[in-house]
C-alpha cells in the first residue's frame, strides 16, 4: 500500500507543482494589477483619419510612442489625425519601470529617417507636430544630430508647421541639447516623470535635478520649456506640489499630469487611480502657482493637445 501512495505521489507530483506555480502567477498578478474605475474607460475611434494616420505610419517605417508606449488617447489622436512619431528607433538604451518602449541594444541611427519623417508630416497635413525618441545612451551625442537634423527637415518640407520636440536628458549636456534648439523647434518638452524620491525607482539612469537643469536651460534659450508627470506611483499631494514648485523655479511654464497606466507585470505597480476631481484640483493649483498652460486629467500624456501649449 505505501508503494502505492508513493507511485500515485510520484505521478501527480509534477501536476501538483503546475497548480502551485499558476496559483502563485494568478496571486501576484491580483497584487500587482487593480481594477481600473470606471472614469478609466476609453472610447475607440476608427474613423477616415485614424486609418489614413495608420497607413502613413506603417509605409514610411516610422515608429510612434502612441504605439510603443500603449497610449490611451492613440485613437482618438489619430482621429484627429495626429501622432507623436519617435526617432532613432525603437528600442531605447533605458530600462525605466513605466515605460513600455523596449529595451536593448538599438541598431544604428538610420540615416535617412529624418526625410521620412518630414513626408509623413507633409501626407498628414499636420500643422502642428510632436517628435520625441528612445534614450540612445550607445552614440557619442545621445542622437542630438539626428534630432537637428530631424527638425530641419520638417520645417523645410513643411514650411508654416510649429512643432513640439520631447527630448531625453542628454545626460544633462547642454552643448548637444543647443543641437536640438539650434535647430527651431516651437516647444522643447522634458518629462520629469515622478517626484524626487520615486525618480530612482522609476526613472534607472536619469536624475530628478539634472531634469531640472534640462528644463532651464530649455527657458534660457528662449524656448517654452514644458514637462510632464504621472500620478499613481506612490507620490504624495506634498511631494506633487514640490515639484510643481521646482520646475517653476527652473521655468517651466508648461506641465501636464496624468494617470499612470501599468503596461505589464515586469512594470512598476499602479499604487492609486486618481480621481478626475483631484486632477482638476491639481490643474487649479498648478493655474494659481504661475504655469502659463496646465493639462490635468487621467488620460493626459505629455503631447495630448499640444498644440495649444506653443506660443
Amino acid at each position: 500500500m505505501l508503494n502505492e501512495r508513493n507511485n500515485l505521489y510520484r505521478m501527480w507530483r509534477p501536476y501538483y507543482n503546475l497548480y502551485y506555480f499558476c496559483m502563485q502567477k494568478e496571486n501576484n498578478f491580483r497584487m500587482t494589477y487593480q481594477r481600473k474605475p470606471e472614469w478609466l474607460l476609453t472610447k475607440i475611434y476608427s474613423d477616415k483619419s485614424y486609418s489614413h494616420v495608420n497607413t502613413v505610419i506603417k509605409e514610411h517605417g516610422l515608429h510612434t510612442i502612441c504605439t510603443s508606449g500603449k497610449c490611451p488617447n492613440q485613437s482618438e489622436c489619430w482621429s484627429r489625425g495626429t501622432a507623436t512619431l519617435m526617432i532613432l528607433g525603437n528600442i531605447c538604451t533605458r530600462a525605466c519601470k513605466f515605460c513600455n518602449t523596449n529595451t536593448g541594444r538599438p541598431l544604428p541611427p538610420d540615416l535617412n529617417e529624418p526625410q521620412r519623417v518630414a513626408e509623413s508630416i507633409q501626407l498628414m497635413k499636420l500643422k502642428h507636430a510632436v517628435i520625441t525618441s528612445v534614450d540612445r545612451d550607445d552614440l557619442k551625442d545621445g542622437g542630438a544630430a539626428i534630432w537637428a537634423e530631424t527638425i530641419r527637415k520638417v520645417k523645410e518640407l513643411n514650411p508654416g508647421i510649429t512643432l513640439e520636440v520631447l527630448i531625453p536628458d542628454f545626460d544633462g549636456r547642454t552643448e548637444l541639447i543647443d543641437q536640438v534648439i539650434d535647430a527651431g523647434p516651437d516647444v522643447v518638452s522634458h518629462n520629469l516623470e515622478t517626484v524626487r524620491r520615486l525618480t530612482p525607482q522609476i526613472r534607472t539612469k536619469a536624475k530628478y535635478d539634472v531634469s531640472l537643469k534640462v528644463l532651464q536651460h530649455i527657458a534660457s534659450r528662449g524656448k517654452t520649456a514644458k514637462t510632464g508627470i504621472m500620478l499613481g506611483l506612490g507620490e504624495t499631494e506634498e511631494e506633487i506640489l514640490e515639484l510643481m514648485d521646482d520646475a517653476l523655479a527652473h521655468n517651466c511654464s508648461v506641465i501636464t499630469i496624468g494617470q499612470y497606466l501599468q503596461p505589464s507585470r515586469k512594470h512598476a505597480p499602479v499604487s492609486a487611480y486618481i480621481h478626475p476631481d483631484k486632477f482638476a484640483e491639481y490643474k487649479q493649483i498648478g493655474k494659481e502657482k504661475g504655469f502659463r498652460f496646465i493639462e490635468s486629467g487621467p488620460f493626459v500624456r505629455s503631447s495630448y493637445f499640444a498644440e495649444k501649449h506653443v506660443g
